[in-house]
Order: C-alpha cells, then structure tokens, then sequence
C-alpha cells in the first residue's frame, strides 16, 4: 500500500508494496537531496531529523528522503510524527521491501529530484551548516562529481573506549583529513557510507549500487564505480556529522558481527570486479594485514596498551574469516 500523507490527510493514492510519506512542497529549487536510509533505527532517527530541519541553508532548496528498510521497530511512527511535525520542509518518507542498505541507497537515487545526492546515516547529526558548505563546495567545484566530509563519533558514556586506536577508525566511520578541501587519494581510501555524496548522474552513470553488498563495502563499491568515470571526488571538511555510537556496537559480539560481514561483503565485492584473480590478491592482502596487526600488536603491548594490540589482532583475524565464508547474515 502506498500512502501519501500531506499534512494531517491521509489519503490512498494507488495499489503498491511500497509506502510513501510526504509534505506536498513543490520540489522546484530543490539543490541538493538528503538520504537517510534506516533500519530499527528509533533512537536516533529522530536527532538525525532534527539536525537536517536546523540547517542554515533555505528549507526551499533541500529535500530529506527517508528510506526505511523494513524496520520492525518504531521507527516508521516516529518519522510520520515528525513529518507531521514540520509541515514547512520537504521531507518524503519510502518503505522499500528489499531488505539491503544497497537496495535502499539506489531508492534513494530513483525518489530524489536534485543533482546531488547527499547520503548520512541514520544515527548521524549533521552540523547545521553542513548543507550550505556542501552547495558551496559543488558551486566552487562544478567539475567534482563526489564528495566526503568528515565524521566524528559520539561516545555514550563521552570517552573512547580504551582499545580503539587508529586502525579502527572504520569500524566506527571516524573520518578526519585536516581542515583543507583535498582529492581523496593514498590513505584516505574512499567517503565513508555515514557521510558521502555523489552527483545523482554519476551514480546513476556508474550504475547505481551493488545490490549484492546488503550491509558492508557499499560505499568502497561505488567509490570505485565512480573512478572509473571521473576521479574528481574531494574531501570537504567543512560538511560534518556526528556519529553517535551506542553501546551495543562497542560490544565484542558486535565487532566480531561487522568485521565478519566486512570481510564477507568484500569477498563478494572483489569476485565481482575482478574475478578469482581478485580474490587471491585481497586474500593476500588480508594475510599481510594479520601478520602486519601481530606486529603492531607487539608495539602495543611494550607501550603497556594490550587492549588496543587485541582488538587490532581480532579486527583483521574477524575480517579474513569472514572472507573465508560462504556467507555471514547480519539483520
């Protein structure tokens, strides 16, 4: 059933699997478009919300997208209220039935109408000039067809926990490159999937994304895509979220989970880019890695930090074993 509520009325418009929520704002104008795919995410779909209605740039000329992937919490509830509670935004709100953060991103690409797609994850809060330094940026930049800015985590208890390091900015979306606008090459890898975005033509050029990669390596997927059509892709750090992690992604059992699913997805990702040459080369690469962390291990270990040298060594063990799987099902 898709139903399309504008204000207080609720009204059926046609026969569908698929669920919209909208505000009925004229879309014309619209620069850039917000894309906060969810999943059970009802703690903090809320905050992200708030941050994305508190921009400095005019509420004409940004959209927010939400694309639920069949949460099975409160979160469609909340983002109705929330709808209804801020009648003066275009905020537009799609439940998309295939389960994978791959299908809700490409729901994303085909439901926005701007030409640039900004993607920022469900427990992100966006600073509130992060929307106009984004159009800023792309103004002074009309050659760039992508961008990343950087993420700063959010702790519960304030503090980082005493085993991250900086090996596993990752596992936490941690980005930071200074304070200069640069091309993102070398060490800085790829825009981290919490806040990354990409001209809507390009992606749809490259594309779109891996449907295959239903939790991990997305955003390393399209990086790639990407660069193949134009290498034109820049760090912004002016454009900031802060990632708020909860405690049950700091548990054990959840580090073990997603550096299981990292190495998984990967193993998908290479074999499909590059066949079983590929997969020798990354699972090489992944052997080095776990040589390499013992050794750091060991450096840890004499500046008194055991904590950080194990939770190194169990990233990278985790991260082969689960390339070495026939599958890993996070859900």
């Amino acid at each position: 059933m898709w139903l399309c509520i504008t204000g207080r009325r609720k009204k059926q418009v046609r026969q569908s699997h698929n669920r919209k929520m909208d505000n009925g704002i004229n879309n014309t104008g619209i620069l850039i478009s917000v894309v906060i795919c969810t999943y059970n995410r009802s703690a903090y779909i809320e905050d992200a919300l708030e941050s994305l209605t508190s921009q400095t740039l005019a509420r004409d000329q940004y959209e927010i997208l939400i694309i639920d992937n069949m949460s099975t919490d409160a979160t469609a509830g909340i983002c109705q209220s929330f709808i209804d509670r801020h009648p003066g935004f275009d905020i537009r709100y799609y439940l998309e039935p295939n389960r994978g953060l791959s299908y809700a991103r490409n729901r994303g690409i085909s439901e926005s109408t701007s030409p640039i797609i900004c993607y920022m994850d469900d427990d992100a809060e966006a600073v509130p000039h992060y929307l106009s330094s984004l159009v800023e940026f792309f103004s002074a930049h009309p050659e760039a067809v992508g961008a990343g800015g950087r993420v700063v985590p959010k702790y519960p208890r304030g503090e980082e926990p005493v085993w991250m390091s900086r090996y596993l900015n990752g596992f936490i979306g941690k980005v930071d490159f200074g304070k200069e606008i640069k091309p993102f090459s070398g060490k800085m890898k790829f825009p981290a999937g919490c806040n990354m975005i990409y001209k809507k033509s390009i992606l749809e050029k490259a594309g779109g994304f891996n449907t295959k990669l239903t939790f991990r390596s997305d955003d390393k997927f399209i990086f790639y895509q990407v660069l193949q059509i134009s290498r034109l892709i820049y760090y912004v750090p002016d454009a900031k979220v802060i990632h708020n992690i909860d405690e049950k992604r700091l548990g054990i059992s959840n580090f073990r989970t997603l550096f299981l699913k990292t190495g998984n997805e990967e193993k998908i990702r290479v074999l499909g880019e590059a066949g079983s040459i590929g997969y020798l080369k990354k699972l090489f690469e992944y052997l080095i890695k776990c040589l390499g962390s013992c050794v750091i291990y060991c450096q840890f270990l004499l500046k008194g930090q055991t904590q950080k040298g194990r939770y190194l060594v169990l990233s990278q063990w985790y991260t082969l074993s689960g390339f070495l799987k026939k599958e890993v099902f996070v859900r």
